[in-house]
């Protein structure tokens, strides 16, 4: 009997050129990949576990605006200050309460401070969650954030090489760079067999399995235009991976060619009924191995 990887459920090695395209949430593909890699010797046994911030790509950014939108626990990094909340540019905070009637969250600064805001008052905040992560000799590796002491930009690709004792991890970027990395200062690193459709524009692969949940249709994160990014990334082959057959035309044809960037004015009386009603959090709803794959 093949293996997942073998038919086509999982990436292979970096060298037959393959790459998961993204357009919902990848963690469940990769614990498949990274045992079947271990077996087959592509990547080391012996792992480097670390705490890392994984992006919450539910939230879009007119939703961040909204205090209800937001989850204790969710750790926040600001690219733009604010003199009126006091928090500099580059700094985290954590999500301590949040207060949906009146469009306010408190965040806890590493000093201990807390802080209370109204998040239409605070631009340029990136929304995470802590989760561990196990890294191998051998992982591919994205970034999720811009690392500007190492030059490095927002999700660039790179191959783990070394992992000392102390935690800093040693990477050969795709780009051909060495850098080392401390997982312990910058924890915006992840696995690097999925990506998301806007991360591999300009990127080209022999194939190219493509993970689409349809529940993101709802919040415009599947569309025709994603759609065509993600297809037209595989040279020889793409096949999409779904939860709903049945939705999944529909979800990839919405046309937003002509849509706004920015969010849609609302009357006060919306304003006050999203803040007070939250979307519920979008989580796979299938077991695994359920999902429905249709090659292209």
């Amino acid at each position: 009997m093949k293996s997942r990887a073998e038919q086509g459920l999982l990436p292979r090695p970096r060298n037959s050129s393959s790459n998961i395209c993204d357009l919902g949430v990848p963690v469940r593909v990769f614990v498949f990949s990274h045992a079947e890699l271990q077996a087959k010797g592509v990547v080391g046994r012996e792992e480097h576990r670390a705490q890392v911030l994984v992006p919450r790509q539910d939230l879009t950014g007119a939703d961040r605006i909204w205090a209800a939108r937001y989850n204790p626990g969710d750790v926040l990094r600001y690219s733009r200050g604010s003199k009126e909340t006091s928090i500099g540019k580059g700094e985290y905070a954590r999500v301590k309460s949040v207060d949906a009637p009146n469009n306010r969250l408190t965040v806890e600064r590493k000093s201990g401070e807390e802080v209370s805001y109204d998040p239409r008052r605070q631009q340029g905040v990136s929304v995470y969650r802590e989760q561990e992560r196990a890294f191998s000799v051998g992982d591919r590796v994205q970034l999720t954030a811009p690392y500007p002491d190492l030059k490095l930009a927002n999700r660039e690709l790179g191959t783990v090489e070394g992992i000392g004792q102390d935690g800093r991890i040693s990477l050969k970027m795709d780009g051909g760079r060495q850098v080392e990395i401390d997982s312990l200062k910058y924890p915006h690193l992840d696995h690097g067999y999925a990506i998301t459709s806007h991360s591999s524009q300009g990127q080209t692969a022999d194939r190219v399995p493509i993970h689409a949940d349809t529940e993101l249709g709802a919040k415009d994160l599947l569309n025709n235009r994603m759609a065509y990014v993600a297809v037209s990334r595989g040279a020889y082959d793409a096949q999409i991976f779904t939860n709903d057959r049945e939705k999944l035309g529909a979800a990839l044809g919405h046309d937003v060619s002509h849509s706004s960037a920015h969010a849609p004015e609302m009357k006060p009386e919306q304003k006050q009924e999203q803040a007070i009603t939250p979307q519920r959090e979008i989580a796979p709803k299938q077991e695994q191995g359920e999902d429905l794959g249709l090659s292209l």
